[in-house]
């Protein structure tokens, strides 16, 4: 069974930083893509970014590139976000996801290119 957890989420002031985290088990997580996702309550899951399996490509929303980075760490089963000059707009739950090959498509963006999820953490930004 596969699971997925986001932790990191937290409060912070216009202009902060965050990292967040998701660590990934039952799968093959050096064969697999991963993604960020976020949701604001009454609206659709916004794709965030997508890293491929070996963390050699990787893709963004038009919102956060220059600002959001995604990582990975294959010897940890672990995916990072970190999130940088953050904007009241980037307050949203963030969901990390587990693909389904071990490359993004080219619409990484979607919810249903994605196979497992995790609980969400919550990120506020304040201004």
């Amino acid at each position: 069974q596969v699971q997925v957890a986001e932790s990191g989420g937290d409060s912070v002031e216009a202009g902060g930083s965050l990292r967040l985290s998701c660590t990934a088990s039952g799968l093959r997580f050096d064969d697999t893509y991963m993604g960020w996702f976020r949701q604001i309550p009454g609206a659709e899951r916004e794709g965030v970014a997508c890293i491929n399996y070996n963390g050699g490509k990787t893709y963004y929303a038009d919102s956060v590139t220059g600002r959001f980075t995604i990582s990975r760490d294959n010897n940890k089963n672990t995916v990072y976000l970190q999130l940088n000059s953050l904007k009241p707009d980037d307050t949203a739950m963030y969901y990390c996801a587990a693909g389904r090959s071990p490359y993004c498509s080219g619409v990484w963006y979607t919810t249903r290119n994605f196979a497992s999820w995790g609980q969400g953490t919550q990120v506020t930004v304040s201004s």
